[in-house]
């Protein structure tokens, strides 16, 4: 199994932990500190020696911040956990507060006194996150000050090592294109910059560049690293030599200098003693980056990470190899759900039950090297909990007339899936059917868009809540969320979401999941993986429109949808998709699955 149930949190050891901590402020001289869910990289997926946050607060959720006052400590979270912080955190000690609506920003300005010192780790804060909080305390008469030394890791006594996840190399096949060649486009997009150098923070932007693949992070094949790209020259990766094997060492070494990670700041301080001008993403490279560039005589030249939008627009192979992935993938869950069809009526199955078969059928596959987040598998109330992690102790049994729901994704060498369906067992509730339908016209509403060059996803994502809109309903999640291949689940930075701003392109892969969730009763999600496709005319139109590809093959629960709330054109979109599902699964499936299948995918 890739996933565990362990039970992960403790509320009651935060009240130890956070005292701890308040002395090791005392004795640096700090009258506050912030704790962010984050690693040097700034990634959402990050090793469990960097689970700072978890480990002072109890909260485990994958975007969080705590700030440490020497009288008052809150954390702060998105929509998606308001529930989960109540359940993990001693909220006696750390006050919960919405990340969006009062961001740590604010209440640091309302909270500082004067003469406050503020401390943060600059390895764990991006150089924007920095500006924005030193703009909060101008005039409080406070000051943030960066640390040498975690004072967290000061007190963890029994932190766990760092990763030393082995290194693989990926395929050229499917990647479509040689380390070499993406090194020389990357170094021109240096050189169109004005720029010298650019600095590589994120592992999958590294992991796509010199096509390699690691082992540092769960469920997603990162390998942690930092990287430099002249505009001439070869790359420098700085990455623990423990990593690689002699082969991978030595096919790298053609393309690139290796470096232990000791050797990074060392990189950086040559940069700017040669009065380099330095690409740098400030709104995703570590602060002490910039500092460090710009204090040695360096210029930082703001600008977004130049891997990530070549990366995000899949080439042909990568995209041939995860229409792949996602219909091996399609036979392994439509087999999951017609076990489930079978099971769940009889009672005596749970919601770690139902996870473990999951993960069961896609080993079954052959090619699962991992899963691709842990499963989310919630029954009942818990799965209006967006973001629910399964453990021994939430585990709650899958009732007839409850909703379940089952967000879940596998990692093949070909391709990194996600999928989500709502299922019911016995008869659903009136409430069920017309939530579940609203959430599916939304669904549909994006799978059917057209779309001009220009497009942000900003754009496009009123058409997955309008239905919701209409009955006064609404999620507090994105639409969607950019996905890679063998790489990370959640991929920028295309997303489909109200603040989504960055321009769909072909070739880039999102999700597709609207959802509605009702706190103690039930939720829903309907997800697919969708790609961009190439502009093409429109009869009568006078320019060519983008449109998008549903790449995910499995049937949506026909028992929770209300016909008469779909319009003709939802309806025809819904069967055309079963028979495609049908086409895709039906040939390598027999006996009561293919049964499963053939009702499951009967027009509506």
């Amino acid at each position: 199994m890739f996933q565990t149930f362990d039970t992960l949190s403790d509320p009651s050891t935060g009240p130890a932990r956070l005292a701890l901590l308040r002395a090791e402020l005392v004795r640096r001289g700090l009258d506050g500190f912030l704790v962010p869910l984050a690693d040097e990289h700034q990634g959402e997926y990050i090793p469990a020696a960097a689970r700072r946050l978890a480990w002072l607060t109890g909260f485990t959720g994958s975007a969080g911040l705590a700030v440490v006052m020497t009288d008052e400590a809150a954390i702060f979270v998105d929509g998606r956990y308001t529930v989960q912080v109540r359940a993990q955190v001693d909220t006696g000690v750390f006050t919960p507060r919405h990340l969006m609506d009062e961001p740590p920003s604010a209440f640091l300005k309302a909270t500082v006194k004067p003469g406050n010192r503020i401390g943060f780790d600059p390895w764990l804060h991006t150089a924007a996150e920095v500006e924005r909080l030193e703009k909060a305390l101008a005039g409080t008469g406070a000051t943030l000050e960066p640390v040498d030394g975690n004072p967290v890791d000061a007190v963890w006594e029994d932190r766990p090592a760092p990763p030393l996840g082995a290194v693989t190399l990926f395929p050229d096949a499917i990647a479509g294109d040689s380390r070499d060649a993406k090194i020389a486009r990357i170094a021109a997009a240096v050189t169109e910059a004005g720029t010298d150098a650019a600095v590589l923070t994120q592992p999958d932007s590294i992991a796509w560049l010199l096509n390699i693949r690691g082992a540092d992070v769960p469920h997603t094949p990162l390998p942690l690293s930092f990287a430099l790209v002249p505009k001439e020259g070869k790359p420098s990766l700085f990455i623990d030599g423990r990593k690689l094997s002699n082969e991978v060492r030595h096919t790298l070494a053609d393309a690139a200098e290796l470096f232990e990670p000791i050797a990074f700041e060392a990189a950086l301080e040559k940069l700017g003693r040669a009065n380099a001008r330095v690409l740098v993403d400030r709104a995703t490279a570590a602060a002490r980056i910039a500092t460090l560039l710009a204090s040695t005589g360096g210029t930082v030249v703001d600008g977004r990470d130049p891997v990530v939008l070549p990366k995000a627009r899949k080439s042909a192979a990568e995209l041939a190899a995860t229409r792949g992935a996602h219909k091996r993938d399609a036979v392994a869950f439509t087999r999951f759900l017609a076990w489930f069809d079978r099971e769940a009526p009889k009672g005596g199955l749970d919601e770690i039950a139902a996870a473990k078969a999951l993960e069961a059928f896609r080993a079954e596959t052959g090619a699962l090297k991992d899963i691709s987040f842990e499963t989310i598998s919630g029954a009942g109330p818990n799965a209006a909990l967006p973001h629910y992690r399964v453990s021994t102790a939430t585990n709650r049994p899958i009732r007839t007339g409850e909703i379940y729901l089952v967000d879940s994704g596998a990692q093949y060498e070909d391709g990194t899936t996600d999928i989500t369906r709502t299922l019911v067992v016995g008869v659903p509730t009136a409430e069920m059917r017309d939530r579940n339908t609203r959430v599916l016209k939304g669904h549909i509403r994006i799978a059917r868009a057209r779309f001009p060059k220009g497009t942000t996803g900003a754009h496009l994502d009123i058409l997955a809540r309008q239905a919701l809109w209409d009955a006064g309903l609404d999620f507090d999640h994105g639409t969607g969320h950019g996905v890679g291949v063998y790489l990370s689940v959640h991929e920028g930075p295309q997303r489909i979401s109200k603040t989504g701003g960055v321009p769909l392109e072909p070739g880039m892969i999102l999700s597709n999941e609207p959802g509605f969730y009702k706190e103690g009763a039930f939720g829903i999600r309907i997800e697919n993986l969708i790609v961009v496709t190439e502009p093409t005319a429109i009869d009568g139109g006078d320019r060519p429109m983008m449109a998008f590809e549903t790449i995910t093959f499995a049937p949506i629960d026909r028992r929770l949808i209300e016909p008469a709330l779909l319009s003709p054109e939802e309806r025809a979109w819904l069967d055309a998709y079963h028979a495609d599902v049908r086409a895709v699964v039906a040939p390598h499936l027999s006996g009561d699955d293919l049964a499963f299948l053939t009702a499951a995918t009967e027009p509506l």
